[in-house]
């Protein structure tokens, strides 16, 4: 590309970047991930439209660091090869100036990317990256960065974040206060995180070109899908069924894929696009975690506010999804991982640390028939003695407390609280 239509593009870029009030973007705990002082390319990877870009922008603004800045995600940049990254850094140097960090958003859009960044990194350069895809952190890039970049996963607006959108002090515990908390919660469950969303009235819109824009170009393009629309339909029927476990055989038939192979590859982009998370069984044995992986969605906007839907309120699903996501939120970089198990009785999430179990999770809307109270309560207490654990938590929307049951203690938390650290 011709070097002053890549300047007249950074021009533009640039003065986009200059109408962000940084002071107006919700605090997000992630920015203590970033190390902007070390060498290696700062990373944060996550779905489209979590607010990477902004993240990122707040991070360098408020530190004060010089920086130049490049969205790959233009349309006028589609076109762009690995022949063309050295121009491009030409016309940063001539729209920014002298600078010693620069910011790449969604980068990972040019072939061969990865080879500019490594050749930048040993300019001394400090590299800030985003990218909607997972690829970007794939072997090739451990491979070509051998281990030189610091990962922050991002997801879209936690419940603390999203009440802080809303003017809510999460700390007021008056009655007022509360009962404007829960009621955010009850948006929250229904509407999602995604921070775009709190600036428009047609939210089902929004979401229905996400989600065709994660499908056609963070997956069929990137991955070179020839049926598309088999691809879509695939990626609905398992938004309809989240928080269930993936058959691909089921799928396959569902869909008249030629072999299973063609489902798991579908749903392994799924997942590289950050549209699905997905949870393993909890064995000691490695055979059996490769079994029975379950979907989650990375919000549950995805759910409900999409072009021709039907589906119900699944309420007690969205609770189990919102969990999940807060857990991969507090663990994802910390080495800690999370499970399920099944097998003659269920706990929804496994806290583990290596191979010790550190936390049993239940997660239940209501406690009110005892049918299912004793499904719950009885699969703390069989967890805690199969896997040698009696740190048993309870997640409701109405209890709090702590509960004796046949000879172990379980602690019972409002989904709420525990959201927002109210324990």
């Amino acid at each position: 590309m011709d070097l002053y239509e890549l300047v007249r593009i950074l021009t533009d870029q640039k003065s986009e970047l200059g109408k962000v009030d940084v002071s107006a973007l919700c605090p997000r705990k992630e920015e203590a991930q970033f190390d902007l002082d070390s060498d290696l390319a700062q990373v944060v990877i996550g779905v489209r439209r979590s607010g990477k870009s902004m993240l990122c922008l707040k991070v360098l603004k408020e530190s004060g660091k010089n920086f130049g800045y490049v969205d790959f995600d233009d349309e006028e940049l589609i076109d762009l090869t690995k022949k063309d990254l050295k121009t491009v850094l030409e016309a940063a140097y001539m729209v920014y100036g002298d600078f010693d960090y620069l910011f790449l958003d969604e980068v990972q859009n040019v072939t061969g990317w990865h080879l500019w960044v490594n050749k930048l990194l040993r300019q001394r350069i400090h590299v800030i990256l985003t990218g909607s895809n997972a690829k970007l952190l794939s072997s090739d890039l451990a491979t070509h960065l051998t281990g030189r970049y610091n990962e922050i996963p991002l997801f879209p607006f936690s419940f603390e974040e999203y009440c802080h959108m809303k003017g809510l002090d999460t700390k007021d515990l008056t009655t007022r206060n509360q009962a404007f908390i829960k009621t955010a919660f009850d948006e929250y469950m229904r509407k999602g995180g995604f921070p775009e969303t709190f600036k428009l009235k047609n939210q089902r819109k929004y979401m229905s070109s996400l989600l065709t824009a994660i499908i056609r170009k963070d997956i069929a393009k990137r991955f070179h899908v020839r049926y598309v629309d088999a691809l879509e339909k695939m990626a609905n029927y398992m938004i309809d069924n989240f928080c269930q476990e993936v058959v691909p055989s089921n799928l396959a038939e569902k869909f008249g894929f030629g072999s299973d192979h063609t489902a798991e590859n579908y749903y392994s982009y799924m997942k590289q696009a950050f549209l699905f998370q997905g949870i393993h069984k909890f064995s000691f044995k490695s055979a059996q975690r490769i079994r029975g992986e379950k979907a989650y969605l990375v919000d549950v906007a995805f759910q409900s506010d999409r072009e021709d839907t039907l589906t119900s309120d699944n309420l007690g699903f969205r609770l189990e999804n919102i969990v999940y996501i807060e857990l991969l939120r507090r663990y994802k970089g910390e080495n800690i991982n999370v499970f399920y198990y099944r097998d003659n009785f269920e706990v929804d999430f496994i806290i583990v640390d290596k191979t010790k179990v550190l936390e049993l999770i239940q997660v239940t809307l209501k406690m009110d028939k005892q049918t299912t109270r004793t499904r719950e309560l009885s699969g703390l207490k069989k967890g805690a003695e199969l896997l040698k654990c009696e740190n048993l938590t309870l997640l409701s929307l109405s209890e709090r407390g702590v509960e004796e049951y046949e000879g172990h203690k379980i602690n019972k938390f409002m989904v709420v609280d525990w959201l927002l650290g109210n324990q």
